[in-house]
């Protein structure tokens, strides 16, 4: 019978793979032009590893959750992570919250285009399902991190609540304007972007520098990149919306 550490090692590696792969492919659209053929496959690329590499995340999860002593060896003897239930919160909760971020951005903003037509459809179960299971995860990182004495978990979790909050806005909102669905994209996927190199960043200095992994400055570094993306790319589509309607 396969170990606990061996399945978890398991997930880590396709984690690596498929995430690695979804973080190179998300430079292509980011920075290539827009609506191209480039674009578009480089983006579909990219959603698809976020989505795999989440739902492999929610195993890594689960598995730490299970047993954090088995999937986390090299962390027993550690003065700042040595306790199971740091290990559990930190690896296993904040690791379950994060992986469910992704999953809900990537999904969501691949739904605002393919239902540019219908925006009724963006309301199918399985997306709202999603922000539900995004609130609930969520709380339980702000509420896991409060009983450890981690603020940095109760501070990502605003993430979740305000992801939820503009997605719903978008999701029940009359009549978007195209305008609306495009910023809508730009910050779902750009978002899940964040959300997969924050993962990448911080659990994988775990792996090396245990001392910096819970550092604000590491886990700030791709959220004001992701954040300046979001701003400059929305602010682009406003001003080129409004260079169309003076025509």
């Amino acid at each position: 019978m396969m170990s606990t550490h061996t399945l978890f090692e398991i997930f880590v590696a396709i984690h690596i793979v498929t995430g690695a792969t979804g973080l190179i492919s998300f430079w292509v659209p980011v920075a290539g032009r827009k609506g191209g053929v480039n674009h578009a496959r480089f983006g579909k690329l990219f959603t698809m590893m976020m989505l795999i590499t989440g739902s492999v995340a929610i195993c890594i999860a689960l598995t730490t959750l299970s047993d954090p002593i088995a999937t986390h060896p090299q962390l027993v003897d550690h003065p700042q992570f040595g306790d199971p239930k740091l290990i559990a919160g930190i690896f296993g909760w904040m690791m379950l919250y994060l992986a469910t971020l992704t999953i809900n951005l990537a999904w969501h903003g691949w739904l605002c285009i393919q239902n540019r037509r219908d925006h009724k459809a963006n309301r199918v179960w399985h997306n709202l399902l999603l922000q539900l299971l995004l609130t609930i995860a969520s709380a339980n990182c702000a509420w896991q991190g409060w009983q450890l004495n981690q603020l940095l978990m109760v501070a990502i979790s605003l993430v979740g609540f305000a992801t939820v909050g503009t997605n719903l806005w978008f999701l029940y909102k009359p009549k978007p304007r195209p305008l609306d669905r495009i910023k809508e994209h730009i910050k779902s996927l750009v978002g899940a972007g964040i959300s997969v190199y924050t993962a990448f960043f911080a659990f994988g200095a775990v792996r090396m520098l245990p001392e910096i992994a819970l550092t604000p400055a590491l886990w700030s570094v791709p959220l004001i990149t992701g954040l300046t993306l979001i701003i400059y790319h929305q602010r682009a589509v406003t001003l080129r919306f409004k260079a169309r309607a003076a025509v």
